[in-house]
């Protein structure tokens, strides 16, 4: 399998504006969210804000339990179900809509709506993952544009309310078995508290997909690489 890698700087400027089984494996470099023009309201309460994304999404499917400069990497990723899987995650498989990812094994699933899936730690709200989709005619992240511009756009235009900054972290680039996956780190800042999360974009099956996994900013230094597994294990199958 062929490896590249690419780093670039760039400065980020803040912006206003199924089924179910078990089985053992672990989450590979892989990162897929998809772009969603969305109409989101959030509350200014830290534990208890809640966006939500206008969307037609389906919920469900097989889950397989499991014990300021700006850098953009490139590089290819084995299997996500070839790695030697992670302790205290578990797996979502949606074999019908063609995705898959870990999430920590404490979480409770929950309707966000808009979305096809979601996970949440038990306590806190805004700890969670959540994926969604939407039909494309594209096929593939680079038929979007550049990443700087459409990783700015989304951040900026898309995931952010009215009342918040978006800075960007960082942005990556990677290949899984010939699919390109876009994931970036990022920071929404409201009047009351901040949010800080990982997205990652594919495209596959006539669908943008999307998977954005997060928490409070107050405990993205504690939490940050335990979030960052998710994001790294989301995998577009073919369907």
């Amino acid at each position: 399998m062929a490896f590249s890698s690419l780093s670039i700087p760039f400065v980020s400027k803040p912006f206003t504006n199924n089924l179910g089984v078990r089985i053992g494996t672990s989450p590979a470099e892989c990162l897929a969210v998809s772009i969603t023009k969305c109409s989101k309201s959030c509350s200014s309460d830290e534990e208890t804000a809640q966006c939500t994304v206008s969307g037609n999404c389906k919920r469900r499917a097989l889950i397989l339990g499991i014990g300021g400069a700006l850098t953009v990497n490139s590089f290819p990723a084995g299997p996500l179900l070839a790695e030697v899987k992670p302790d205290n995650y578990s797996m979502f498989v949606d074999k019908a809509d063609g995705y898959s990812y870990y999430y920590p094994s404490d979480w409770r699933d929950f309707d966000f709506r808009g979305h096809d899936s979601a996970f949440k730690d038990r306590y806190l709200q805004l700890q969670n993952v959540r994926l969604s989709f939407i039909p494309t005619e594209k096929s593939d992240i680079h038929d979007l544009g550049p990443m700087e511009e459409v990783v700015e756009n989304l951040v900026n235009n898309v995931y952010s309310a009215p009342n918040q900054i978006g800075d960007i972290l960082s942005m990556q680039e990677k290949n899984i078995d010939g699919r390109n996956y876009w994931t970036f780190e990022y920071i929404l800042t409201s009047p009351n508290f901040a949010r800080a999360a990982f997205a990652t974009i594919a495209i596959g099956n006539g669908r943008y997909y999307t998977l954005i996994v997060g928490a409070n900013n107050r405990r993205w230094r504690r939490f940050r690489d335990r979030l960052k597994v998710v994001a790294d294990s989301f995998t577009v199958m073919d369907i």
